[in-house]
């Protein structure tokens, strides 16, 4: 093999590496926050759901971050699931949707980032001769009972701490 063949076997993975953090959504780095500022990420209305950070005072745990309901009477669509728990990587079919980089105002070399995973589902829903969607309460029932209910996408986060802490 050539020099060059050998170049490019060596950048293989760092190349794909670099593909597989490519998430669906590109964004900019965000507005520097102030500590003890509770601010919005992003919302994600299929979810119900909006992610939260704020930026503490606390060097063990600089910031802290929830997914917090948009609305009781808000239907989801999606369900948003522990990232521990659901372990999220694109062999088990997630796909890497957002990453969210918030800057410290009181700290600048450090940053927030939190990577949002997404499991997409094919849906498609049966029309009726009307050309509507209906769902029938028995039926419904009778496909939970059998252990039949239509899967949702799915959406996990994972939030880590950036940079180097200032005094």
């Amino acid at each position: 093999m050539s020099t060059r063949h050998l170049l490019w076997l060596a950048l293989l993975p760092a190349i794909a590496a670099s593909a597989a953090e490519t998430p669906e959504l590109q964004r900019a780095t965000g507005a520097p926050q102030a500590v003890g500022a509770a601010h919005t990420l992003r919302q994600i209305p299929e979810a119900c759901a909006r992610l939260e950070g704020m930026f503490t005072a606390d060097a063990a745990q600089p910031y802290t971050f929830a997914v917090v309901r948009t609305s009781e009477q808000c239907q989801p669509r999606a369900r948003f699931v522990d990232f521990d728990k659901a372990q999220p990587s694109e062999a088990k079919g997630w796909k890497l949707n957002d990453v969210i980089r918030v800057p410290s105002a009181a700290c600048p070399a450090q940053q927030a980032v939190v990577r949002v995973w997404r499991l997409p589902v094919a849906q498609k829903p049966e029309l009726d001769g009307q050309g509507q969607s209906r769902i029938y309460l028995e039926e419904a029932k009778k496909q939970a009972a059998a252990g039949k209910i239509a899967q949702v996408p799915m959406f996990a986060a994972q939030m880590k701490v950036e940079g180097k802490a200032c005094n």
